[in-house]
């Protein structure tokens, strides 16, 4: 077995090297069995996906951008399964538009669903269905198609809808449990009982499953992989590995790849037992990884810069709430670090910074440093808490390894020379 057959990130689940944390898989399952929703969060990179695969592995997967609105899940999820569909509204609360079926499954689903449709349509393996108009009031439909397929939907990366959107889907799930259509929800968010917050009606229908990862379930990752390559790590490796993973667990699979296989020059399982004790083979493989990530937070930098300088007299109060996000410890960044602290030390340098001006700072910067795919989510800010968080927790290893020099430290002082810090309700924040 080869190395990179064991560990590293895969879009894929990797038997090899996952490991079930507190019974999760079971817990999970039994959910799943449930006349429920089920809301999946977790960090970035924290096997949520791997876990869905694990004990759902036929399922109808929406992905969610930056921009990306209710009706357009519901295009998606019904396009996975053989069936387009145009939507028009004319009328609140009610969904009209025009289908499209090709292929065995979408023609299947319409046939089976031909009462509901009010036409006879006959299931055909070569034919397909064109132009049928339906006019429906709330999500049967929807509801309906989705349960015919026999495939739960899952709705991932729930944490790039807006706040509006993220609102409009958990009033829809309400309508969706009454009908049977029971969804799973993926994403990244810090409040507990997110979606019942944002509707309380479904409180009862739908249960919340925190995936994290603690050190003794990082050691087990470890001694798996290690495990079918016949290998085995020196203790105080692992020891700064677990802690320099940030209770991440796709970081410490990048990390035991490159210790191994790169700077260790182990490829393949061996005959017999090796002994990795090398600390300076890990350091390398620390700052190979570190400068591995080098692109993607130096691109971040100039996403965000671009961002800001579009900002116009806005440019300095962005500039100096960035420095003071990534300039604070690890553990502020991974708990949250609140506006009433950012505005704190914000006022110590810059008077006429408000307070309340910094609330629009934090929400805009979450949509500023997204690429043009709209993915690649670093900071997060949560209403709900009034505070910014690092979603991407490899962002704590690089600065971690990596000194930087952010783009925003220069910008600050620009500002503070060309006097912008107005005031943000005089100006475009």
């Amino acid at each position: 077995m080869r190395t990179s057959d064991v560990f590293g990130v895969s879009r894929t689940l990797n038997p090899c090297s996952y490991v079930d944390r507190a019974n999760l898989d079971a817990r999970l399952s039994r959910i799943l069995n449930r006349d429920v929703h089920v809301a999946l969060k977790g960090a970035s990179k924290s096997g949520k996906s791997w876990l869905r695969q694990k004990v759902l592995g036929s399922a109808n997967v929406v992905q969610c951008r930056l921009g990306k609105c209710v009706e357009d899940i519901y295009v998606e999820a019904l396009g996975n399964l053989g069936v387009s569909i145009e939507i028009s509204h004319e009328k609140k609360n009610q969904i009209k538009g025009t289908l499209d079926a090709s292929g065995e499954l979408g023609i299947k689903i319409l046939a089976k669903l031909s009462g509901t449709l009010g036409m006879q349509i006959e299931h055909s393996d070569t034919s397909s269905i064109k132009n049928l108009y339906f006019n429906l009031d709330n999500l049967k439909f929807i509801a309906d198609t989705i349960n015919a397929s026999g495939r739960r939907l899952v709705i991932e990366d729930f944490h790039y809808l807006d706040l509006e959107q993220r609102k409009q889907l958990a009033f829809d799930l309400k309508t969706l449990w009454d009908y049977g259509c029971f969804v799973a929800v993926v994403g990244i968010w810090s409040q507990s009982n997110l979606l019942t917050s944002l509707n309380p009606d479904l409180t009862g229908r739908i249960e919340e499953v925190s995936v994290f990862w603690n050190e003794e379930d990082l050691r087990k990752v470890v001694d798996k992989g290690c495990g079918y390559l016949n290998l085995q790590i020196d203790k105080t490796i692992i020891g700064d590995m677990i802690n320099d993973s940030y209770g991440n667990v796709g970081i410490l699979q990048k990390l035991l790849l490159h210790f191994i296989e790169d700077e260790s020059g182990i490829e393949e399982t061996s005959g017999v037992k090796i002994w990795l004790t090398d600390f300076s083979k890990y350091e390398s493989a620390a700052k190979y990884y570190a400068n591995q990530l080098n692109g993607l937070y130096q691109q971040l930098a100039k996403t965000l810069s671009r961002g800001i300088r579009k900002r116009a007299q806005s440019t300095g109060i962005y500039a100096i709430t960035l420095q003071i996000i990534m300039d604070s410890d690890d553990k502020s960044l991974l708990d949250g670090i609140s506006r009433d602290s950012i505005h704190e030390i914000a006022y110590t340098r810059e008077p006429r910074i408000k307070k309340g001006n910094l609330r629009s700072v934090m929400r805009k910067l979450e949509e500023l440093q997204l690429d043009d795919a709209n993915r690649n989510l670093v900071l997060s800010y949560d209403e709900s808490t009034d505070s910014m968080y690092a979603v991407d927790r490899q962002l704590l290893f690089y600065r971690k390894y990596l000194s930087v020099k952010w783009p925003w430290e220069e910008m600050y002082e620009d500002a503070v020379k060309e006097s912008l810090f107005a005031d943000l309700d005089e100006c475009d924040a």
